[in-house]
């Protein structure tokens, strides 16, 4: 099938907002896989669809792509290899976490831990500053970000215009982050 005669899915309905057990399939996706705006997707029973969103956003563990002709395909985020990142108080997290998000990293945060991906020099920098570092294999949700949910690049990770002198950001910025 061409993309042409794919059945399209056009819109996404929010985890929570639909009876996900009544879904026809279902996609497990890696987190880069999940920030789309048109892809080619088959799901675990063998559907074939097109995803074409008017604007690319990222799918969410547990939402639905309505395709058109009906039905509707469950998206569920596929494990991937992580650094879970963890302090030795929420004080000591807090602080960590400061130092990834000066950074601009994608990073998932809840009370316990940090979920990163695996880089060995933040790695070091993590250590330096005397967290404790597990390697694991969870779905990765990152924040989205206070410019919108544009981090899944691996090297770069600012989806707003370098070329303002003021972002509103607090710092300058420079063309190289690492």
């Amino acid at each position: 099938m061409t993309d042409e005669t794919l059945p399209r899915a056009t819109q996404v309905l929010p985890a929570g907002a639909w009876q996900a057990r009544a879904a026809r399939d279902v996609v497990v996706v890696d987190f880069d896989d999940r920030h789309r705006r048109r892809k080619r997707y088959i799901g675990q029973k063998g559907t074939a669809f097109l995803l074409d969103l008017p604007e690319a956003r990222v799918l969410h563990d547990g939402d639905g792509l309505l395709l058109e002709g009906g039905g509707v395909v469950l998206v569920q985020a596929a494990p991937e290899p992580l650094v879970e990142v963890r302090g030795r108080d929420p004080q000591h997290l807090m602080r960590l976490a400061w130092h990834l998000g000066n950074r601009h990293l994608p990073a998932e945060l809840d009370a316990e831990r940090i979920l990163i991906r695996d880089d060995h020099v933040i790695a070091r920098m993590l250590e330096g500053l005397g967290a404790t570092l597990a390697k694991v294999e969870a779905p990765f949700n990152p924040e989205g970000g206070a410019y919108g949910e544009h981090n899944r690049h691996e090297g770069h990770h600012h989806g707003h215009d370098h070329a303002r002198e003021d972002c509103g950001c607090g710092h300058d910025h420079g063309h190289h982050h690492h």
